[in-house]
């Protein structure tokens, strides 16, 4: 195959998507059409160029050429392929490439709230969930247990960093999300949503609570594990609800909590 090419200098730029860009590199928020990002895994980069994600070049292990990247790379044989035994992967990436495979993409065009909200009944809306495994788990709950789409605000983790994508298991790529501003809560309320607030508060109703389940649509807020949501989001918001605990416990990691959450309000479906 002519796309395929053997890793001799470690400083090649062409291999600076891999070695060397960090995540805020890799946005690339001066000229966001450039913007690229990494997925690890064939299943995940699978998922990611059904979802039209475009490929920018594959970075993989000489083995898997033949094995589990043949079917990915004979799709796509004009996009580079770098390849190297293992100890040489392992050396220029700094981690183990136990999945065999990665690749390097384009960022897709960021979704308008309206196409997000177009035909969802369930929201999720994150505010300031800064973690990026937080930020995977919640997808793959999300994506698993009948939520139609996220909302994150401006200070949330970025859903395409590698270790989100990668503990969401390629659900950044299925679930439709956006970065929002302060006026979505506005803009959901005038689209006939009612808003639910995780929050350990007085006010709090059981997240079993059957008004809950009769809502038509909803969005359900989480914050996060440091502060939880704000003063704003609480006072705002239709319903405000907890999860009841045992053993002293006074509450979950926010993924956690969320996984709990989304099966229970996305029964209704």
């Amino acid at each position: 195959m002519t796309n395929i090419i053997e890793i001799k200098d470690f400083m090649a730029p062409e291999l600076d998507v891999y070695a060397r860009l960090s995540e805020g590199q890799l946005l690339n928020r001066c000229e966001p059409e450039k913007g690229m990002f990494i997925a690890e895994s064939p299943m995940v980069i699978e998922t990611a160029l059904k979802a039209g994600c475009v490929p920018v070049s594959f970075l993989m292990e000489k083995k898997h050429i033949n094995t589990k990247g043949k079917d990915i790379i004979d799709k796509y044989k004009d996009i580079p392929v770098y390849t190297a035994e293992f100890d040489v992967l392992t050396k220029l990436t700094g981690f183990q490439l136990t999945r065999g495979m990665l690749c390097a993409m384009y960022r897709p065009k960021m979704l308008s709230i309206e196409e997000v909200c177009k035909g969802a009944d369930r929201l999720v809306i994150l505010e300031d969930v800064m973690n990026p495994t937080n930020i995977g788990a919640i997808f793959r709950s999300a994506a698993a247990l009948n939520m139609d789409g996220i909302l994150l605000t401006s200070a949330c983790s970025n859903p395409l960093y590698r270790r989100s994508i990668r503990v969401s298991m390629g659900t950044v790529f299925q679930i439709p999300w956006t970065f929002v501003d302060e006026d979505a809560l506005d803009y959901l309320k005038k689209s006939g949503y009612k808003t639910a607030a995780m929050a350990l508060n007085d006010d709090s109703i059981c997240i079993d609570d059957i008004r809950l389940l009769e809502e038509e649509k909803l969005a359900i807020i989480l914050g996060t594990e440091g502060n939880g949501l704000s003063d704003h989001i609480i006072e705002t918001s239709d319903y405000i609800v907890k999860i009841p605990m045992a053993h002293g416990v006074d509450s979950l990691n926010v993924a956690a909590a969320s996984a709990v959450a989304f099966w229970q309000i996305g029964r209704r479906k």
